[in-house]
């Protein structure tokens, strides 16, 4: 698998090619996807997108995937998770401080930009923190749905800070629709555990699963 990830970085310019032409192709299918409703192709979509770039990338599914900002080289796949990096423990030779058998994943980032059409332009923008809720959903879906979505003002988040985050991540944004996510998202992408709480919380439940008195206004 580390072999594999090497040989993704060293070939990010082909990787490009064809994730540009891949991307282009899952937006023209977005009437398609939205006709037969994202939430349901959403699990056997992100199945197959664990497959393949588990295999080619060793992705984790982080659910906002900023691969092609990053030279091909997963940033999550750094053991502090950095988004940002690399970090000021690299060892000589740009070996992890963590992994020391492990070359930086940022120290591959940046060789595979080198390589790529605009990979030194995407690597230089500040990508956002993670959204764990998002955690195994398919960043080919969101990406795609968003950038079809442009221009249009239907199915975006009225939620003020999604909008917040990706005024501040703009730049980021542009390169990478996912990595900052303004679209209203399908409960079929989301964890089930941030699902289970929201419901609970609408219904006047207790998330937790935890029982406990409530408090009338009267000591008990």
């Amino acid at each position: 698998m580390y072999q594999l990830r090497l040989f993704a970085v060293r070939h990010s310019r082909a990787f490009e090619g064809f994730y540009n032409g891949f991307e282009r192709i899952m937006v023209s299918l977005d009437p398609l996807f939205a006709k037969i409703g994202y939430n349901r192709i959403e699990r056997p979509v992100a199945v197959m997108e664990k497959v393949i770039k588990g295999v080619l990338f060793d992705c984790k599914m982080c659910g906002q995937c900023v691969l092609s900002s990053t030279g091909m080289s997963c940033p999550m796949n750094c053991p502090k998770n950095l988004r940002n990096g690399p970090c000021g423990g690299v060892r000589p030779g740009g070996f992890c401080e963590v992994k020391p058998e492990m070359r930086c994943v940022w120290v591959e980032g940046w060789d595979g930009a080198t390589r790529m059409k605009h990979g030194a332009e995407r690597i230089r923008a500040v990508q956002p923190p993670v959204n764990r809720a998002l955690e195994g959903s398919s960043s080919w879906l969101r990406a795609s749905r968003e950038k079809a979505a442009e221009g249009r003002t239907t199915g975006l988040s009225a939620d003020p800070s999604k909008h917040a985050l990706a005024k501040a991540f703009g730049r980021a944004r542009r390169f990478e629709p996912a990595a900052a996510p303004v679209a209203v998202e399908p409960e079929a992408a989301l964890s089930e555990q941030v699902v289970s709480e929201r419901t609970a919380r609408f219904k006047g439940g207790n998330p937790s699963g935890q029982t406990g008195t409530t408090q009338t206004g009267k000591d008990a």
